[in-house]
């Protein structure tokens, strides 16, 4: 029988990225916990890292029509 894979939400994640960085837990303790592959945390902290610089980007303000 397969085992189901778990769904961590973006919440989840940033949690533990957040437990790492800030609190410096281990990420083997982290991931043993987790029961999560260390290979993917370190995936999820690239990819925060990549994405960060999109939340200091100016936002779009909406254009408004002249009527």
């Amino acid at each position: 029988m397969k085992k189901q894979r778990k769904h961590y939400t973006p919440e989840e994640k940033v949690a533990m990225l957040r437990r790492r960085l800030l609190e410096r837990v281990p990420i083997s303790e982290l991931c043993d916990k987790q029961r999560l592959q260390p290979t993917v945390f370190y995936r999820w902290q690239k990819e925060f890292f990549e994405n960060g610089a999109a939340d200091f980007q100016p936002k779009a303000r909406p254009k408004h029509s002249r009527e």
